[in-house]
């Protein structure tokens, strides 16, 4: 272990990574979600709008992960201005009624959060696995769900207590300032990157799975460092996890609001994205145990499948209880669906594995962005929901079938 890496303990890497991606997450990306209904009641906001502004998040989120692919800066930089970013996006929501101010933080936002999922991944994760505990790289990226249930117990508290969308954004923000002071002096300038290596975590929540970056992490069957990418498997792979970012989207931003038109008590209604965020927690600490016990690809399309029922059951069924249901299905699977398309990306990328790390995080950026914006097209023939979700439960499936794997078992000794 050199210096660099020994200045703290890994106990101390985890909790800060934890708290920059509860930070970039569960506020930069996905507080919009709960705060969406408190903005419908307040401001007359139609579900159509509410995808304007959540695909401009994504967008940014899109923009963001090009910039540092581009022209990477250090990990431990990237965090730093990421933090500051999201909070200085998060505070002026509470001061203006502008969609157009809106839609422009969201933007900023998303790039902030990109830059900060970059930089924590990159500051922690060589970290954790130079002091021989990769394992906790799994509650760095249980941040991500544990951001969430914050930001939606602050929309459960603001909306149960009838005060305005605003203060909410107030909290929220004053919460992401709080996170970035305090991970200014933790997030000090780590070991350079080696040389041609893509930066850490530019895919979407709980990018790389837990130990990725190290040798240690590399899935058995993993191509060597000279192998040759195969390209129809790669391009099967990256199309799969575009059409993940497709299928989660839609119901990862309109849950709560779906379950505001079944009713309006907030305290009922409020509960969906926190346990949404306790089943996304859960299920990262989980994922960091079976990836060591089953193939990555197996992991992804059992997480796809249980994906699909979470989009379909608000289709059949209406109610609090299949909303609910709905929440833990897709928070329960989508971060492991996340880590697991990563994993496979190194397993089989050999040395284009950044490469195809890239693509695929593009093609999940692209996805997202389509979510949203088809949730608004669909909105204008007077449905917004059932129609995109039908088609993103397809997509799903669509994805699991693909996701088979097609190499001959091996054979047995008689």
């Amino acid at each position: 272990m050199d210096a660099e890496h020994s200045r703290q303990s890994p106990l101390l890497v985890a909790v800060v990574g934890l708290l920059g991606l509860a930070a970039a997450m569960g506020i930069g990306r996905f507080a919009f979600t709960p705060m969406l209904p408190l903005m419908q009641a307040q401001h007359g906001l139609s579900i159509s709008d509410g995808g304007w502004l959540a695909g401009a998040n994504y967008l940014g989120y899109l923009l963001g992960g090009l910039s540092l692919l581009l022209r990477p800066p250090r990990p431990a930089i990237a965090a730093r201005i990421g933090l500051l970013a999201v909070a200085a996006c998060t505070l002026p929501m509470a001061f203006t009624t502008s969609f157009e101010s809106w839609w422009l933080l969201r933007l900023l936002a998303g790039v902030a959060s990109a830059w900060v999922l970059v930089g924590v991944s990159g500051w922690a994760l060589p970290r954790l696995a130079a002091a021989g505990r990769p394992a906790l790289s799994g509650w760095v990226f249980a941040g991500v769900g544990i951001g969430i249930v914050a930001a939606g117990m602050v929309g459960l508290v603001i909306g149960h207590s009838g005060q305005r969308s605003a203060h909410g954004w107030l909290v929220l923000g004053v919460l992401a300032m709080v996170v970035a002071i305090l991970g200014w002096r933790a997030f000090d300038a780590p070991a350079a990157n080696a040389p041609g290596s893509a930066p850490a975590g530019t895919g979407p929540p709980g990018a790389g799975p837990p130990g990725a970056g190290s040798p240690e992490a590399r899935s058995p069957g993993a191509g060597p460092p000279g192998s040759v990418l195969a390209i129809p498997d790669a391009l099967r792979i990256t199309l799969c996890y575009g059409a993940f970012g497709f299928g989660y989207i839609i119901p990862a931003t309109f849950l709560p609001a779906q379950a505001r038109q079944v009713i309006a008590d907030p305290l009922v209604f409020g509960w969906v994205w926190p346990v949404f965020g306790v089943a996304a927690a859960a299920s990262t600490v989980l994922g960091a145990r079976l990836f060591n016990r089953f193939p990555p690809r197996r992991l992804w399309a059992a997480s796809q499948l249980l994906m699909t029922v979470g989009v379909l059951l608000p289709v059949l069924r209406s109610g609090i209880p299949a909303l609910l249901l709905a929440a833990v299905c897709i928070g329960g699977s989508f971060m492991v669906a996340t880590m697991s398309g990563l994993q496979e990306a190194r397993r089989i990328g050999g040395a284009q594995a950044p490469r195809l790390t890239a693509a695929l995080t593009s093609a999940f950026a692209l996805g997202q962005l389509l979510g949203p914006l088809a949730v608004s097209a669909s909105a204008r023939l007077g449905d917004p929901i059932i129609a995109p979700s039908l088609l993103a439960a397809a997509l799903l499936l669509v994805g699991t079938w693909a996701l088979r794997d097609r190499r001959p078992a091996p054979a047995t000794v008689a």
